[in-house]
């Protein structure tokens, strides 16, 4: 089996400790970081990139490396322009075992947001989570 759990920071305040103030949120809004958007664009890069991949150990690095660039650009290309991007890609082999990963992150849950997708082939297993971190 494979399971990825997360869990959404809470709201984040300012250093002053006052609330974040509506207004500011509804500003950014045609910017906002689009998880459903995001997922879809992970989705086809891993399609098109792993569709044929076969698990080769000591090819993994190079290949990890590339995806996480590949998509940290396309989400460039999309448009949030005011979002700070983290990308992390895991690779391992499919050999039945069960598989957990964890995230968690203190966060403005205004603003902030992330996605994952999970491919899986014959050979290998692909794990991607996109963060998107509005930057003020």
């Amino acid at each position: 089996g494979f399971a990825v759990f997360s869990e959404r920071g809470r709201e984040a305040e300012r250093h002053t400790g006052e609330p974040q103030s509506p207004t500011r949120c509804s500003q950014i809004a045609p910017f906002r970081f689009r998880p459903s958007v995001v997922k879809d664009c992970i989705h086809a890069v891993l399609k098109q990139e792993l569709a044929n991949a076969e698990y080769a150990p000591e090819e993994m690095p190079q290949l990890t490396k590339r995806l996480s660039e590949n998509i940290k650009d396309k989400l460039k290309e999309m448009g949030f322009d005011r979002y700070k991007m983290v990308v992390q890609v895991v690779i391992g082999e499919q050999r039945g075992e069960g598989v957990f990963m964890a995230s968690r992150c203190f966060w403005d849950a205004d603003t902030d947001n992330y996605t994952h997708d999970v491919f899986m082939n014959e050979s290998l297993f692909c794990v991607v989570a996109a963060f998107g971190c509005f930057y003020y």
